[in-house]
């Protein structure tokens, strides 16, 4: 009875085991040669990632970009334990939010600090790229409001401001107190709070001053009157051990020292931004350029229909589908995989106990509310690394739920009369376990499965915003762009996999209603 789901379970743990063959070989492959460049989850630090890669590149050396790691917290993690070895961060950021110091913190000092960790922070780019509020001007004009202070006395207007800026201690919290601002702050992803502010669903958010978009949209920078913001200098943070290791990919870095100004990284975001070039396009064009005097962008049109759908159609099939389906796919089969491995034999001990049962499934359901960002930083912070394993212990703790509850449900409905049957022709309770309740229950237990995989798939691209891989990539990246193109070509093909996951257990349900009747 059960060894007609057998092949099934033999392709399942075929296809986990090739999968994470190929992501330890990946590891293996890329771990130790290649200089690896992070950044966070905003355009300016997707560029400047690839400027740092291509320039290590020129010497020779080996590099591999992990982009959209996160915020400051996870991609710093990263750069401690080892998974990546520079990135560019800002001299504010470093002080405030890193060393918790003051400020004004100044170079000298604050390389102190960070060597106690194995980090150094060198090669200031050229530009300081602070935070700001800004609003509509045309807004800003009719109520007189030119400076932070104006904008205290108009508590009725409504700010969107990113998550981050809204919990570091350089941000709002800091800023609402120095100027006694009353307002309560929408969180709003940076990217697509510049499309609520145009819409009028916002009337204040919080900018880089090296944004494209700002006066592109007709914003209105607030004068910081009271000098509440610190310098963000752009500066490269990376691991000690990488001048001795790549001496010659750091001697090209070093060569960055005040290399990009202002108006030249304002140029690059809006490339970026407002013509959609790719990023590793724009470093090349810059570096290529000795001048590289170019200040201004074209600006952007509204988009027809139909070239909007060749723009989706064109980054559909760009170079990455391959690598990053093959990625989602991976972490989805072993997490289901690890799921079943769990869920099945715990469901088989708990499901003749009531309360235990009752015990289990409730702590199962609140781990399933947790949210699944905080779920992949907290293993983050417990396994000291991002990445894959973080991304698949949180989609395995999602996929158990409905395995064990389906498992635990399908096991219950098992009749009396065929337990008592069982029993009747000498079958110990192991061997009733297995010839007869499991393949009863089988059904309800597929179902979990199915549900489990369909979450899976669905929650797989969140795994995007720790590094993990898979078509959240595209998705993560359109989100920081504001790009509804590049979001598509990363939803669709998830849309996708859910729907090949879905006719699979169709095949499934169809070839074991084909056994049970014949005819």
């Amino acid at each position: 009875m059960l060894r007609r789901y057998s092949h099934w379970v033999y392709c399942l743990a075929a296809l986990i085991w090739y999968g994470l063959a190929g992501i330890h070989a990946e590891t293996k492959s890329t771990s130790t040669d290649p200089i690896r460049i992070g950044s966070k989850r905003f355009t300016e630090s997707y560029i400047l990632a690839e400027l740092l890669a291509q320039t290590a590149a020129s010497s020779g050396a080996k590099t591999q970009v992990l982009q959209g790691l996160g915020n400051t917290a996870i991609v710093f993690e990263a750069l401690k334990s080892g998974q990546i070895d520079a990135y560019a961060e800002y001299t504010g950021t470093i002080a405030t939010e890193i060393l918790k110091a003051t400020p004004d913190m100044a170079l000298q000092p604050m390389q102190a600090a960070l060597a106690k960790q194995g980090l150094g922070a060198a090669v200031p780019l050229g530009f300081n790229d602070s935070y700001a509020l800004a609003m509509r001007a045309l807004d800003a004009d009719r109520l007189g409001i030119r400076s932070l202070s104006d904008l205290a006395k108009h508590p009725e207007l409504k700010l969107g401001l990113s998550n981050e800026f809204i919990g570091r201690q350089d941000g709002w919290k800091g800023l609402s107190g120095k100027y006694q601002l009353k307002h309560t702050p929408l969180g709003l992803d940076h990217g697509l709070a510049y499309t609520a502010i145009e819409k009028k669903q916002i009337d204040v958010m919080d900018i880089y001053t090296t944004d494209a978009k700002i006066n592109h949209l007709g914003l209105r920078v607030l004068v910081d009157d009271q000098n509440y913001f610190p310098h963000y200098d752009a500066i490269v943070l990376y691991r000690l051990d990488l001048p001795q290791k790549y001496p010659a990919a750091w001697a090209a870095i070093q060569k960055l020292d005040g290399r990009v100004s202002e108006p030249e990284m304002i140029a690059m975001n809006a490339q970026a931004e407002l013509q959609s070039q790719p990023f590793d396009a724009i470093a090349k064009q810059f570096l290529a350029s000795a001048a590289a005097n170019r200040t201004s962008a074209e600006p952007s049109v509204a988009r027809p229909a139909g070239q909007f759908l060749a723009q989706v159609w064109q980054r559909l099939w760009a170079d990455d589908l391959w690598r990053l389906l093959w990625q989602h796919t991976v972490l989805v089969l072993v997490s289901v995989g690890a799921a079943c491995l769990i869920a099945v034999p715990l469901a088989i001990s708990i499901y003749r106990h009531e309360r235990l049962r009752a015990l289990v499934l409730g702590a199962a359901s609140v781990l399933q509310t947790v949210p699944s960002l905080a779920l992949l930083v907290v293993f983050i912070a417990a396994l000291g690394t991002i990445g894959f394993w973080p991304a698949l212990m949180a989609l395995t703790l999602y996929a158990v739920l409905p395995i064990l509850r389906n498992t635990c449900t399908g096991l219950a409905e098992v009749s009396n009369g065929q337990r008592d049957a069982a029993q009747a022709l000498g079958m110990t309770a192991t061997q009733s376990l297995r010839l007869v309740e499991l393949p009863a229950a089988m059904p309800t237990v597929m179902a979990g499965v199915r549900t489990a995989s369909s979450i899976a798939i669905g929650t797989a691209t969140i795994a995007a915003f720790v590094g993990a891989g898979g078509l959240g990539e595209r998705i993560v990246t359109g989100l920081a762009l504001n790009d509804s193109a590049l979001m598509l070509a990363g939803a669709i093909p998830a849309a996708a996999l859910a729907l090949g996951s879905e006719f699979l257990f169709e095949a499934i349900k169809w070839k074991r209603n084909l056994y049970e009747n014949p005819h």
